[in-house]
């Protein structure tokens, strides 16, 4: 098991400062080299870089294979030729700036363009280039979309990161959101709440828009995303407490990521400690052939074997995950995979005719993606 570190005082905020320091160049990290720094120039000249002093304060600068520095340091391999920088092609189910469409019941809408830090196999880096522009802080447009489709009943505010904007424009999007009658379900896809804990803890604002917008009749649900049991601090834990205690609904969803979080036990354990605090784990992702991703990327029969391992050591609960991709034509359910086979489920799926859709391909161990296998056989929900 992984022993929990905590932010040193040297780096870290304690726990009554208002912001965290934002790190925004890689010549700030005092803890690399200048050689080291010169060598990943040019990787984070083509994808950017951001951290803070709270999170860089986790890392075990005396170990470079540290999972925390892995997730946000820059590393040379993420220049290699792979994938795309839209591997979901969320461009086909974006129907206004901002706004996407994808599932019957679901709207995302992009409404802040930056994050708290930056996770290096983030699968929408895209919109951290200069010439990007899916994002707009104007809901304007997205509101009135989600208002004229009444089967719209769950809206996730995403990005970026909607938790990085103010309090103020978060609770103008939540008097909008509850304003419309179909809308019952609201969503946070946040990862603050392992980068910046002080966001939550730190703002009785931002606790009191929770206690009036997350109702007995409609939560706010919060979708954390913690990769490391590393990342669950004493302070993260009472930053996820603040949200629960204000009425908000917590789960957790990440991706298994190479050199992070691919190891059984580091999963169990980070599954075991999200149960005990009231955050259950919700989805594990296969990571997307993003660009710039493949040092981060395992093949899927390896990622099922390891969700698999983690899974025997936790109780009821840390067992909740799916092991999913989320892939262009839906939510993939890896439900099992044995000697010749692989057999999947559509959790979710664009085509609502193909939700529910289980099917079989053929075992590839080298397959990373939906779209590198082989079905031999499937069958619509209804027989």
């Amino acid at each position: 098991m992984q022993s929990e570190r905590q932010p040193t005082d040297a780096t870290a905020p304690n726990e009554t400062r208002a912001r965290v320091k934002y790190v925004r160049r890689l010549d700030q990290v005092t803890q690399l080299a200048p050689e080291q720094r010169d060598r990943l120039g040019p990787v984070e000249a083509r994808y950017v870089f951001r951290a803070n002093d709270y999170y860089l304060g986790l890392i075990d600068w005396d170990d470079p294979e540290d999972p925390i520095r892995q997730l946000i340091i820059p590393r040379e391999e993420e220049l290699s030729e792979w994938g795309t920088l839209d591997a979901s092609n969320e461009e086909s189910v974006t129907v206004a700036r901002g706004v996407q469409h994808k599932y019957t019941d679901t709207v995302l809408l992009l409404c802040n363009e930056v994050c708290g830090a930056y996770c290096r196999y983030c699968f929408r880096k895209r919109l951290f280039m200069d010439d990007n522009d899916e994002v707009t802080n104007d809901v304007t447009e997205g509101l009135r979309y989600i208002a004229d489709h009444p089967e719209v009943t769950n809206v996730l505010l995403t990005g970026g990161d909607p938790l990085l904007m103010s309090t103020r424009r978060l609770v103008e999007i939540f008097d909008a959101l509850r304003a419309i009658p179909h809308v019952r379900i609201i969503r946070l896809g946040s990862k603050m709440p392992a980068f910046d804990p002080y966001r939550v803890l730190n703002n009785p604002d931002l606790q009191a828009a929770f206690r009036t917008y997350s109702t007995p009749q409609q939560r706010l649900y919060l979708m954390a995303h913690f990769d490391h049991p590393r990342e669950l601090t004493d302070v993260a834990i009472r930053g996820v407490d603040a949200c629960i205690r204000n009425g908000v609904i917590c789960v957790n969803q990440c991706p298994l990521i190479k050199g992070i979080n691919d190891d059984p036990a580091v999963l169990a354990e980070m599954y075991a400690t999200l149960s005990y605090i009231g955050c259950t784990p919700y989805y594990l992702f296969q990571g997307r052939p993003t660009a710039g991703n493949e040092p981060y990327e395992i093949p899927i029969v390896e990622g099922w074997q390891i969700f698999q391992q983690a899974l025997r050591h936790g109780s009821g609960l840390a067992r909740r995950a799916r092991y999913c991709m989320s892939h262009e034509t839906g939510k993939v359910e890896i439900m099992s995979i044995d000697n010749e086979h692989m057999y999947l489920r559509y959790h979710q799926a664009k085509c609502d005719n193909d939700v529910g859709r289980f099917f079989i391909c053929r075992r590839d161990d080298n397959a990373y993606w939906l779209d590198q296998l082989e079905v031999v056989d499937s069958a619509p929900l209804h027989a």
